[in-house]
């Protein structure tokens, strides 16, 4: 691990990654696909990727989102097998994701199904660090940004949503969502990765 709260954006990697999973539940469902990409120097390194696909149970209703069958992931990796190819990939990365939460938790969890511990890398929301920049005023003179889904923001930048729902697909449209909030986080005073990964405040009702 190199970085810490100060650490300057400046000199770290960060690889954007996306899992598609059986459903919502870290514990119980399971990992499809993951895809990744790496970002260096405020650029996206297409020679800095990995992807797997991973053998699955069953079939559950999340096909109708992902399109991976139980058939499909037959020549794919064992859950432990991926998990473990991919923690020398991360390295000590900085983890970037839309609702990256759900992707740790998952990978994590498959993790500690094979006694391996789960992952230590730092994370960074990219729906969190734009709902700051959007507090910041960081979107002030444009249409008000209704929605932070990852379909929403690539239609703030202009991002064709190419390859929609698969996970390489969906990790790379992350890092070029990321890129632009990047150069925006600059200009609002946000260039640690504390300031980067600040996680934003869930306001909850009476």
């Amino acid at each position: 691990m190199t970085w810490g709260e100060d650490a300057a954006i400046a000199g770290l990697r960060f690889v954007a990654l996306d899992c598609e999973t059986t459903g919502l539940d870290p514990r119980r469902d399971r990992v499809i696909t993951i895809g990744a990409v790496a970002v260096v120097a405020g650029e996206i390194d297409l020679g800095d990727t990995f992807e797997a696909l991973l053998q699955v149970e069953y079939n559950t209703s999340a096909v109708t989102v992902h399109g991976v069958t139980r058939d499909d992931s037959r020549g794919g990796l064992s859950e432990a097998e991926a998990v473990r190819r991919l923690r020398p990939y991360l390295g000590d990365a900085v983890i970037v994701g839309h609702h990256v939460a759900h992707d740790v938790q998952c990978l994590s969890a498959a993790a500690e199904r094979e006694g391996d511990p789960p992952l230590a890398n730092r994370s960074l929301d990219t729906m969190d660090l734009a709902l700051h920049l959007e507090r910041d005023g960081a979107f002030a003179g444009a249409e008000p940004l209704r929605s932070f889904t990852l379909d929403a923001l690539c239609a703030r930048f202009g991002i064709v949503p190419h390859d929609r729902h698969t996970a390489p697909g969906d990790a790379f449209l992350t890092a070029q969502v990321f890129l632009r909030l990047v150069r925006l986080a600059a200009r609002h005073g946000r260039t640690t990765l504390d300031r980067l990964a600040e996680p934003f405040p869930v306001e909850s009702g009476d």
